[in-house]
């Protein structure tokens, strides 16, 4: 047989190769389509997620700026009114006292401004170490001021300008 004859005559092993790589490369392709499916599906159901964070994310932004909104709006409504009346007047002021007495802001609410810089200089010019005391008075006269009544702290310290104890 020349080279020629067998080359124009197939072996039957190299056409079994041949099918086999054919399958093979099938399968191969099978499995790559498969996969590119199963990314597109992946893809769409990130997107999905996506747009499901988005949104509830917009919708806390929204609420949380309402509800920052109303705070504020309430806040505002209640200072307002706690500087406004007579009555809060002596609340206010006896709060800031206890908890603020050292740096003398329930004497400026109450109008007593020589008195609130006094204790205000003495507290920070201490360094410190007057302010424990400026803090007793400040506590001392907080609670002075709560346990009147609306009458006896109007009369005493905003007619009367009792500007301590």
């Amino acid at each position: 047989m020349t080279a020629k004859e067998s080359d124009s005559k197939s072996d039957p092993k190299d056409e079994k190769a041949r099918d086999s790589n054919s399958k093979t490369k099938k399968k191969v392709d099978e499995v790559i389509s498969d996969a590119k499916e199963a990314a597109k599906k992946i893809k769409e159901e990130a997107k999905d997620i996506a747009k499901d964070i988005d949104e509830g994310t917009k919708e806390f932004q929204e609420e949380a700026k309402s509800m920052a909104s109303d705070f504020t709006k309430g806040a505002k409504d209640a200072y307002e009114q706690l500087s406004s009346e007579a009555e809060n007047k002596r609340i206010l002021a006896g709060v800031l006292a206890i908890f603020f007495g050292a740096l003398g802001i329930h004497k400026f609410v109450l109008g007593y401004y020589k008195e609130g810089v006094i204790m205000l200089v003495v507290s920070l010019l201490s360094f410190g170490f007057l302010a424990a005391l400026m803090a007793l008075v400040g506590l001392i006269e907080g609670i002075l001021y709560l346990t009147k009544s609306d009458s006896e702290f109007y009369s005493t310290y905003q007619v009367n300008q009792r500007p301590w104890f």
